[in-house]
């Protein structure tokens, strides 16, 4: 078996490109296009008549991180984790705060690694290297905390590594040699 084919039926690399976790992938995508379009609408055209360029930036920015929030969340609400049910005593808005923290915690993580990594790799290596782990970890913390399941699910939230053979007979006091 090459390495490829070792890799694809890994438990943890399974559990990774599961359907949910390409769903929350291709959300994510659409947040940057909602992101970049609303950033040079606003840029251009809403804020064009702030002189100072700096501050007509980071209000665009500001629209435009909080309009790719509101999609990100919308579509994952209806999408993503769909068969979820969520508690009925939870507002909308308190949900999207929550959806909205885990991405700044998110976001603050991938600044941090960022900044971290480009002391050992070129910035951009160092912003991709960070963009996957803060997408791991806005997964996470979206797929256990903002959209958990207050149901019963049969979807597990971690993936299960099982052991080898030869470790779970030397568990139970036995090796594959005495078996033979």
């Amino acid at each position: 078996m090459n390495a490829l084919a070792r890799f694809a039926r890994h438990p943890l690399t399974a559990w990774v490109f599961k359907k949910r976790f390409m769903k929350f992938g291709t959300v994510g995508a659409s947040g940057v296009v909602v992101n970049l379009a609303v950033l040079y609408v606003f840029r251009e055209f809403v804020f064009a008549t702030v002189d100072i360029p700096i501050v007509r930036l980071n209000l665009s920015l500001a629209v435009a991180i909080f309009f790719a929030t509101v999609n990100n969340f919308y579509w994952n609400r209806h999408w993503t984790w769909s068969d979820r049910q969520h508690r009925p005593d939870k507002h909308l808005i308190l949900h999207f705060g929550q959806y909205a923290l885990a991405c700044w915690v998110g976001t603050g993580l991938q600044i941090l690694l960022t900044n971290l990594f480009t002391l050992y790799f070129h910035y951009l290596a160092a912003n991709a290297a960070a963009i996957v782990i803060a997408s791991l970890f806005n997964f996470m913390a979206n797929n256990l905390w903002t959209f958990r399941s207050h149901q019963p699910v049969d979807e597990i939230a971690l993936p299960i590594i099982p052991k080898p053979d030869d470790a779970q007979d030397l568990n139970n006091g036995s090796s594959a040699n005495e078996r033979d």
